[in-house]
């Protein structure tokens, strides 16, 4: 017979019991009042009721306390249970008269349920503890990297493996520098922002774009874009994730569009060195006997060729830049004699602008160590810049100085268009120019870009500040020759050469 159904029975059973005691408890009492008292008939039902009263009251309080029993001993067992002590045995089970058998199933089955469900628990906790057993992380098509406090890969799915050219198993276990050979458009890398981020944050999030894998082992070189985040003593020894979002072909089409310029540019020195000596003999021997109008034209004509010139060591310097092939030498010189050479040498393009180079210098300045031709580029660049965003002004100011830190500092400084706040992170990225005004200023969006490499070649760093509509002033530090020496003589090295390029490694890779 089914147990709820015994349970009822029993109940039915023993409260009808206890009625008909009652019932005749009461006659009882009755029969005696009225067969040995004196006590009139009123009094007799007053006595008799009140009897009833209390025998009412009485079976109540023990019916009562005996039939919620079996649902005491089945709450204190879910009490025990949600206190984690489903192993002890069920409280006074064995003492109950009623419901036992229906009392003690239901206990058995919600500790077998409750059983159940903490092994999947576990288990669940368990496999996300574990990517290697997570089917996201598994089957994510974005190569994904998990890395614990000391930057050691605890795990890399399939498609970080393929992408990387190693299996998941030898990558685990290894410091991610040793295996991603990273390398990245400016300073902004990961491990320094790793570094920062441990320092300063319990959470962080950050994000490069154009980021490139060496090559390794003939496996083809990648370039992608790479997500970050950290995060602070995570309970499951995951403290920063990576995520590739791979763009080889695009950024691999970008370099060799560099490429093809730079071979077909080269194509153009000759021609163009030609043009420039034809210019300077024209100059020398009509100088005197042309029209004031054809005087303009000449100067015009070499303002041109010059800036074409210009432009054709750009194109080649960043395609050097690009293939670590630019190379520098740099020698001891007087900076205000380079600097006034080179400010001499475009005064003629500005004056065609109707343009005033104003140029102080310092008269406190020690030599630096430089390459005269790179550095040249970097103030050719800086200022025709100035020259091509100076809008209505008609100044440009140069200015060199010492720092507080002991470096020469150069400005250049114009009063026109000025750059947006929106703009200014991206000034120095390869291509990139002002979308507002590119259709009005002409250029390339390589010459901060080169400039910025050969400067950090040098030992030397380059900055901006600019507020839109009021111009911008662009400058850059030279390491005096001094300190250049001392590194040279602790080299043991007879002359200092510096390879100019615009990609930044991880310089943990080298530290481990």
């Amino acid at each position: 017979m089914d147990l709820l159904q015994q349970l009822r029975r029993k109940i039915r059973s023993s409260v009808f019991a206890a009625l008909i005691v009652e019932n005749l408890l009461l006659i009882a009492a009755w029969y005696c009042l009225m067969e040995f008292t004196d006590l009139s008939l009123p009094d007799i039902a007053a006595i008799s009721l009140g009897l009833s009263l209390v025998c009412v009251l009485f079976i109540t309080y023990v019916t009562t306390g005996w039939l919620i029993q079996p649902l005491k001993v089945f709450w204190d067992a879910i009490q025990r249970l949600s206190d984690g002590s489903r192993d002890a045995a069920v409280p006074a089970a064995k003492d109950l008269h009623l419901g036992r058998e229906l009392i003690v199933t239901l206990t058995a089955q919600i500790y077998q349920l409750a059983g159940v469900a903490s092994r999947t628990a576990a288990e669940e906790r368990r496999q996300g503890a574990d990517p290697a057993q997570s089917f996201i992380a598994q089957n994510l098509p974005l190569p994904l990297i998990l890395l614990d406090a000391s930057e050691t890969i605890i795990f890399a799915n399939p498609a970080a493996a393929r992408y990387v050219g190693l299996s998941s198993e030898e990558m685990k276990g290894k410091n991610v520098y040793m295996v991603l050979d990273m390398s990245f458009p400016s300073e902004d890398t990961f491990d320094g922002w790793l570094k920062t981020a441990k320092a300063k944050n319990a959470t962080a999030v950050s994000s490069w774009e154009r980021v490139r894998l060496n090559v390794r082992d003939n496996h083809p070189a990648r370039f992608f874009d790479l997500a970050a985040y950290y995060n602070r003593g995570n309970p499951d020894k995951v403290e920063t994730i990576l995520t590739l979002f791979d763009h080889t072909k695009q950024y691999s089409q970008e370099d060799q569009a560099v490429s093809f310029i730079a071979l077909t540019v080269h194509e153009l020195r000759t021609p163009l060195t030609l043009l420039r000596g034809y210019i300077e003999v024209f100059e020398e021997e009509l100088g005197g006997s042309i029209s004031p109008e054809l005087q303009d034209f000449m100067l015009k004509m070499r303002a041109q060729a010059e800036q074409l010139m210009a432009f054709v060591n750009n194109i080649l310097n960043v395609a050097r830049v690009d293939d670590d092939q630019l190379e520098l030498r740099l020698e001891e010189a007087d900076w205000p004699t380079i600097l006034k050479a080179a400010v001499q040498s475009l005064s003629l393009q500005a004056k065609v602008r109707g343009i005033e180079l104003r140029c102080r210098i310092a008269t406190d300045l020690p030599t630096v160590g430089v390459d005269r031709l790179s550095i040249q580029e970097v103030i050719n660049n800086l200022v025709d810049n100035a020259i091509k965003y100076s809008g209505d002004s008609k100044t440009i100011n140069i200015d060199a100085h010492l720092t507080k830190d002991g470096l020469v500092e150069t400005t250049v400084q114009d009063f026109g268009l000025g750059i947006g706040t929106a703009i200014m992170p991206n000034l120095f990225s390869k291509f990139y120019r002002d979308h507002r005004n590119r259709a009005q200023v002409g250029g390339t969006g390589l010459g901060l870009y080169l400039s910025k490499a050969i400067v950090t070649a040098h030992g030397g760093n380059v900055w901006v500040r600019s507020r839109e509509g009021q111009g911008s002033t662009f400058g850059f530090t030279l390491v005096p020759y001094a300190q250049l020496a001392e590194e040279k003589r602790q080299n043991g090295s007879q002359e200092i050469t510096r390879a100019a390029h615009g990609w930044i490694k991880n310089h943990s890779l080298y530290r481990r």
